[in-house]
């Protein structure tokens, strides 16, 4: 029987209505402001400012958002799902502009929240969240965890470096921890469902899948990652999560990923931690804003269930296997409660089993970006009453987690003051031993660059932005003295590798990464020498989306710390971004020279391209014949008839480098939150 089909996540290749009442709206903003965080949250600090709806950033916060909402526009599916972009032809971590990530759900609901602030209309928020709640939270009787053992919550099946080392076994000798968790939620909440987002929806049903194979639901939950650290987007196979065997081989897309004697069918999803902690964040605002104004009540069954959310993304502190932290081997001890939790935002947790309801599985993430933590989150979910789980163990979990997630962005903090890769608990993702010399967090082993490496997830400045932003807001909100050390730090460095002037602008894009943390960190561990930790800023970009994500980092700081140059440099940022608006948003134009990798055919010498294991056949929905030597084009042939497919193929023929103007959800939610923001803590 096939307990488990590994789960890979997914990662960030690369890259990106009513007006604002006019009545009352700046003095409300601004008593409140006083009232709820006090002086150090107001936006004077001295200086001259203009607030609320006088503000031209908060003014262009209202155009922007009505943009992402004019329906010629196209950001939103009939169904009311965000689409990841307006433009179809996309591939970066998803791989059609129109599936939609629980990413862009997070940021529908930020931005929604950011419209009850100024209109005191809470209907679009818990509107927001009703959307999610149907479409990428799976629930219902097909997604029951039928005979679901939290004493053997899966079966271990080791990660590979390529994706040409795959299909992978699975070892039933190899032992895994116990499931602390289940009881204590099923007892709260009286169901086996997971309250937790599945990652990847194909809003359109473009590859045809439908729900659990019947070919014409949408929106469809998908998959696509699952083979290891080095299977970029290009090597994917789009799959989907209810797996019939009505698409594929005999047994599905099955045997591509893993090796069994007897294929079930099964579904399975998986969790992007990162998505539902920002979904946490915009309703502990939300809860803030409509407190202020007399009417939480309005938002308070959405916000119990951000809090619930926040009780099952517990599940993403804990190593893949549940194992105990400090794995070095497969024979590790495995873990027998919270010992298997690392108290920080791994990359993914999962879950699925069998169609028939017979067997089930969970499992946690070994991996760790610096990335990905959310102290913000972890502080609302234990301090903040509203948003306190109701399991019992829950709010000292997040109290815990907070702690850890600070130190742990302390010890992966550079000598210039970006921050590092990560830390896992299965080098490898099958319990290696590590190289020697490499300094550990809590036991967990220094990865420079986690989870994935083509390209590494070390490189991206975004990971900087989003990060360090939710920092920023933790310490604007606790003034916690080791949060603002760490910021301190990052400021000044980002700001040193910053261009603004003249309307223009430029900020870090790709970096590059040598050394490691100057030494193991336990408990008790207050600080770490990494004078021979480094990074460098190998070249800038004006993406819309990380510029968004940056400024609303400059903002909090600005404001809480009264850091002219932080405020200076928010301003400068957004001044030049607003210079790109168009009629869709904010966009500017991309060179994508990696479109070249649609026709890439897998080889043996390079170990690039889409590889299928020798002796696979099968179809795509739309009879695509997926097989040994197809590309990435060759089971996607939809993208030939998209309108801007012309470009492509054009450069795959010899001529230029393609470009495009996207619109990406997440982007323009971002840029509109830092507008706001700005406007409503700074001013002008």
């Amino acid at each position: 029987m096939m307990d488990i089909i590994k789960t890979l996540p997914l990662r960030k290749n690369g890259r990106s209505r009513p007006a604002i009442a006019s009545i009352g709206v700046a003095a409300l903003v601004a008593s409140s402001l006083m009232a709820v965080h006090g002086p150090a949250a107001s936006a004077a600090d001295g200086d001259n400012v203009v607030l609320a709806a006088d503000s031209p950033y908060v003014q262009e916060f209202t155009e922007l958002y009505d943009k992402i909402h004019d329906s010629a526009n196209g950001y939103f599916s009939p169904e009311g799902v965000p689409y990841h972009s307006i433009e179809t032809l996309m591939v970066e971590a998803p791989d059609h502009g129109h599936e939609t990530t629980s990413e862009a759900f997070s940021y529908y609901l930020w931005l929604e929240a950011q419209h009850g602030r100024l209109t005191e209309d809470w209907g679009p928020f818990n509107a927001a969240w009703d959307v999610m709640e149907q479409y990428i939270i799976p629930s219902g009787d097909t997604y029951k965890a039928g005979g679901y053992d939290p004493g053997s919550p899966a079966t271990y099946a080791p990660e590979f470096g390529e994706p040409s080392e795959y299909p992978t076994p699975l070892d039933f000798d190899v032992a895994v921890g116990q499931d602390p968790l289940y009881d204590e939620l099923q007892s709260t909440y009286g169901t086996d469902d997971i309250y937790g987002m599945h990652w990847l929806l194909d809003v359109d049903n473009v590859y045809g899948y439908g729900e659990c194979g019947d070919g014409t639901t949408q929106p469809a939950y998908i998959n696509t990652y699952q083979r290891g650290p080095q299977e970029s987007v290009w090597e994917t196979v789009a799959h989907p999560s209810c797996e019939t065997f009505d698409y594929g081989s005999e047994n599905g897309y099955l045997p591509i990923f893993i090796q069994d004697e007897q294929y079930a069918q099964q579904w399975r999803f998986t969790n992007a931690p990162d998505a539902d902690a920002r979904a946490v964040q915009a309703a502990y605002w939300a809860l803030t804003w409509a407190t202020e104004q007399g009417k939480a009540s309005e938002i308070s069954d959405t916000v119990a269930k951000a809090a619930k959310m926040g009780d099952y993304l517990r599940y993403a502190m804990y190593d893949k296997y549940f194992k105990q932290q400090g794995c070095t081997s497969p024979d590790c001890a495995a873990g027998t409660g919270k010992d298997a939790s690392a108290y920080l935002m791994s990359w993914y947790y999962a879950w699925g089993g069998s169609m028939d309801g017979a067997w089930s599985w969970r499992i946690g993430s070994s991996h760790n970006h610096g990335g990905y933590q959310n102290p913000f989150a972890a502080w609302a979910l234990s301090t903040v009453s509203e948003l306190t789980p109701q399991s019992s163990s829950a709010q000292d979990d997040w109290a815990t987690s907070l702690d850890r997630q600070i130190e742990f962005i302390t010890w992966l903090q550079s000598d210039e003051g970006a921050i590092a890769g990560g830390a896992t608990n299965s080098v490898g993702g099958a319990y290696e031993a590590p190289d020697s010399g490499l300094p550990s967090f809590y036991g967990m082993t220094y990865d420079e660059k986690p989870v994935y490496h083509d390209p590494p997830s070390n490189q991206w400045f975004g990971f900087q932005a989003w990060g360090m932003e939710r920092v920023a807001e933790y310490y604007y909100v606790s003034g916690d003295a080791k949060a603002k050390a760490v910021l301190d730090k990052w400021v000044d460095w980002a700001i040193e590798n910053t261009t603004v002037g003249g309307g223009d602008y430029q900020i870090p894009s790709t970096l590059s990464w040598s050394g490691q943390p100057g030494g193991d960190w336990a408990d008790g561990s207050t600080s770490v020498d990494n004078s021979g930790l480094h990074v460098t800023v190998e070249d800038h970009t004006t993406d819309i989306g990380v510029t968004g994500a940056y400024a609303r980092l400059l903002t909090y700081y600005g404001a809480k710390a009264n850091d002219s140059d932080a405020k200076t440099t928010a301003k400068a940022l957004l001044d030049g971004a607003l210079m790109h608006k168009d009629a869709q948003g904010i966009s500017v134009t991309e060179e994508r020279a990696d479109y070249n990798r649609f026709d890439d055919v897998w080889s043996s010498g390079d170990q690039q391209g889409l590889y299928i294991p020798d002796g696979y056949t099968g179809t795509m929905p739309n009879g695509d014949e997926i097989a040994a030597g197809k590309s990435f084009l060759d089971i996607r042939s939809f993208y030939k008839d998209d309108p801007d497919w012309s470009k492509v193929q054009d450069y795959m023929d010899g001529g230029p480098v393609p470009t495009f103007n996207y619109h990406r959800f997440w982007a323009q939610a971002d840029i509109a939150l830092a507008l706001v923001d700005y406007g409503m803590l700074i001013g002008s």
